[in-house]
């Protein structure tokens, strides 16, 4: 995104379906959302106990059910992840912030709003900027390209940062599907703060339920900061539930990791070959992405279009006949 965007500007995201069906005029009912990266086959929500009328209470077992699934007590929970990308930056006094690119652009456009001068950074500059830099911000598995990084070298970087009184920020929105990535178990670290969210794996994006790990040095301000009562109390009774259910979670694990390879196989056979992705997506640069996600869109099927580089996201159909209804839409294109 673009440094001349107001602090009032909001970026463009995946599932705006409305907008899709009214801009299309296909009826929300008929369409194929594959543009947000959300597990299709998400956690069931079973019937919620009636907790409408009562404030959010911290004791309420979310935070140690959180605790015991990441392996690290040392969390705040937030309003989704989207929460702490936006109050971060102001735990800090300006200064310069590297972000990895391509990349979720709420990350850039949350600090450089707040004054910080903000480096976009392709994996491949990341150790040659990380001198300068007093926050380095990556996203893990990196959304949309799928990107990961080493352990030796996420440890080396926050040293180096901490040591400085710097930060490493890991975004780890989609990491649930290969948990043993995560640096969650080793936290908390000086410098080190991870972000989490049950959006993704857990097909939980409308409960609004996030993490942030990290020291409760850090936790503590951002909590004073956030103020009270952050997550309903019935989105904290679903969380909790979901967090807690793993047999479900070893369910969906495994599937997901037939799931995304399989997404990668069809994209291929119908000359799109991913350049990258994780269990939950698969990323296809092209220089005719515009082309190929306006012939998607016109048949129902939603997807996420980026222009820098120019790229479509697909994210997994949920059903068989939603995986036939897209093999079908890209073999009827001439897109490649």
């Amino acid at each position: 995104m673009g440094n001349d965007m107001g602090p009032g500007t909001l970026l463009p995201h995946g599932g705006r379906l409305r907008a899709a069906a009214a801009h299309y005029r296909i009826p929300l009912t008929d369409w194929l959302d594959l543009s947000t990266g959300i597990n299709p086959q998400g956690w069931p929500v079973p019937p919620v106990p009636d907790l409408w009328q009562r404030l959010p209470e911290e004791d309420d077992g979310l935070e140690q059910a959180a605790a015991h699934y990441y392996g690290n007590g040392a969390l705040l929970p937030v309003a989704g992840s989207q929460a702490a990308i936006q109050a971060l930056p102001r735990l800090r006094p300006p200064g310069r912030v590297g972000v990895i690119a391509p990349g979720y652009g709420e990350h850039a456009h949350a600090w450089r709003r707040t004054g910080h001068a903000v480096q976009l950074l392709p994996v491949a500059m990341i150790e040659a900027a990380l001198p300068d830099l007093g926050v380095l911000v990556l996203i893990h598995p990196n959304n949309p390209t799928g990107a990961r990084f080493a352990r030796a070298d996420l440890l080396r970087w926050r040293r180096v940062l901490a040591q400085r009184g710097g930060w490493l920020v890991i975004d780890e929105a989609f990491m649930d599907a290969t948990p043993g990535e995560s640096l969650a178990t080793l936290g908390p670290l000086p410098g080190l703060v991870l972000l989490r969210s049950l959006g993704k794996f857990f097909g939980l994006a409308g409960a609004r339920v996030g993490f942030v790990l990290a020291d409760p040095a850090l936790t503590q301000p951002l909590a004073a900061q956030l103020g009270p009562w952050t997550i309903a109390a019935p989105a904290r009774w679903v969380a909790t539930k979901a967090l807690e259910d793993q047999t479900w979670q070893a369910a969906a694990r495994a599937h997901l990791a037939a799931a995304g390879p399989r997404l990668a196989a069809l994209l291929t056979r119908h000359g799109l070959p991913p350049q990258g992705g994780c269990a939950l997506f698969q990323w296809v640069p092209t220089e005719r992405a515009p082309l190929l996600h306006e012939h998607l869109a016109r048949v129902g099927i939603l997807t996420r279009l980026f222009e820098a580089p120019p790229a479509v996201r697909f994210g997994l159909p949920g059903s068989e006949d939603e995986w036939t209804r897209l093999a079908d839409a890209l073999g009827s294109t001439l897109v490649r």
